[in-house]
């Protein structure tokens, strides 16, 4: 096949040269000409994504894989389509649609006859349909499920570990009728393998929704879940510690029987999708109390993280505290709505002077987010935003004027903090 795969980003790419690496002849399409530029060239445009570097040299290097600015005409020579352009949304969860509305457009004025056109992008529920099925009619001149395919079919995957994340898990299709399903999943098939999952209801591979809307909802349904158990993780949490007792092993007893499947809290659910979805869900669906509350306890968080040094530090007025990790998460060098920002303005609120050290971050990337980086100026205390795998073996003597350290992650080891007031959250 030949493949048109628009937008170039953490999934985009990876899944460009997915498809280029089964022997399809693939263009990617994206609007930054560095990008472009670079992919030509064989050269990952972004770190830390495990055997793209190489793989991308490989499909380049065969003549299966480049890159293009101009959308339109890597459609219009291409018989399927896969789109992963972001979606934003913004403080109340409404969508902003502006960049997938250009790609679209730009889209539908290449789309021929045949074509299958998948979304892989998150969306609210029923946006293929009354969104995008409308648009590339009106672009293209054709009838959706008549003249080209339709479908939804949303990433599963994490930055960092694309390429096993997609061998792992199921991949989810539905189209606006049988016959885009039908070949979005002949498709999906004709790109992907997947691993050998016993633990499945049925063999892993592309599995059929039905329909584009429940293959939307599958995406959100599962993102909103997880917000929802960490939300419930935080709010045991908070109560563990009114009442000290180690919520930890409270929920490794929970989940040692099936049924219970319980998460860790922590200091602040981040990144792109976690504190995302779940929004978009409610801007389909505003009565859904239970997700909003949980939303609103897990963004609660990083507050609570600051009260609890307060309490066991004191007035945190004029004191120095440096914020351990910008990342959103250990090893991902990504600050998508990252506890960071929280943490450093719950801190500020209290008076605290706050800097903010990331061993993935230079203090120029640093200060270029706003944050204003730790280069040896006093700290008394401390708060542990990221789990990187570097702070297992942080210890007093790296901050030897330390007096009391929150691990808002519970990565440190209580053996080198002997001296300092260690917290976690939880007990």
């Amino acid at each position: 096949m030949n493949i048109c795969v628009v937008a170039l980003g953490k999934i985009g790419l990876p899944l460009a040269v997915q498809f280029a690496a089964k022997g399809h002849k693939v263009i990617g399409a994206d609007v930054n000409e560095k990008v472009v530029e670079l992919v030509n060239a064989a050269t990952e445009p972004f770190p830390g994504e495990h055997d793209l570097d190489v793989k991308l040299k490989e499909t380049v290097g065969a003549g299966l894989l480049s890159a293009t600015t101009d959308t339109t005409a890597a459609v219009a020579a291409s018989d399927a389509v896969v789109v992963v352009v972001p979606l934003f949304v913004d403080a109340e969860g409404t969508p902003d649609f502006g960049w997938m509305d250009a790609a679209t457009k730009a889209i539908a004025a290449g789309l021929k006859p045949g074509t299958l056109v998948s979304y892989e992008t998150t969306l609210p529920v029923g946006t293929t349909r009354t969104r995008w099925a409308p648009m590339l009619a009106e672009g293209s001149g054709l009838t959706p499920g008549e003249d080209f395919h339709l479908v939804f079919s949303p990433e599963r995957v994490l930055t960092g570990r694309v390429f096993a994340d997609l061998r792992r898990y199921p991949k989810l299709v539905g189209g606006i009728d049988e016959a885009s399903s039908a070949a979005g999943v002949a498709f999906y098939e004709a790109v992907l393998d997947f691993d050998e999952r016993e633990d499945l209801p049925r063999p892993n591979g592309v599995w059929d929704l039905g329909t584009a809307e429940a293959s939307e909802l599958a995406k959100l349904a599962e993102t909103t879940y997880r917000d929802v158990n960490i939300g419930l993780a935080n709010q045991f949490a908070r109560f563990a510690d009114q009442n000290d007792i180690d919520v930890k092993k409270v929920i490794e007893a929970c989940n040692s029987q099936p049924y219970s499947h319980i998460h860790q809290p922590g200091i602040a659910v981040g990144g792109h999708c976690i504190p995302i979805y779940p929004r978009m869900y409610l801007w389909n669906d505003p009565e859904a109390t239970v997700v909003r509350s949980a939303r609103e306890a897990n963004a609660a968080m990083p507050a609570y993280a600051v009260d609890l040094l307060a309490a066991a530090y004191g007035d945190l007025d004029g004191v120095g505290v440096v914020v351990l990790g910008a990342a959103y998460r250990g090893g991902v060098k990504e600050t998508a709505f990252s506890g960071v920002f929280g943490v450093v303005e719950a801190l500020k609120a209290r008076g605290a002077v706050p800097f903010v050290s990331d061993p993935m971050y230079t203090p120029e990337e640093l200060t270029a987010l706003g944050l204003v980086p730790h280069e040896g100026q006093a700290v008394t205390a401390a708060v542990l935003q990221a789990d990187h795998a570097e702070y297992r073996e942080l210890s007093a003597a790296d901050l030897p004027d330390v007096r009391v350290l929150v691990d808002g992650r519970r990565t440190t080891d209580p053996a080198n903090w002997a001296g300092v007031r260690r917290v976690v959250i939880g007990g």
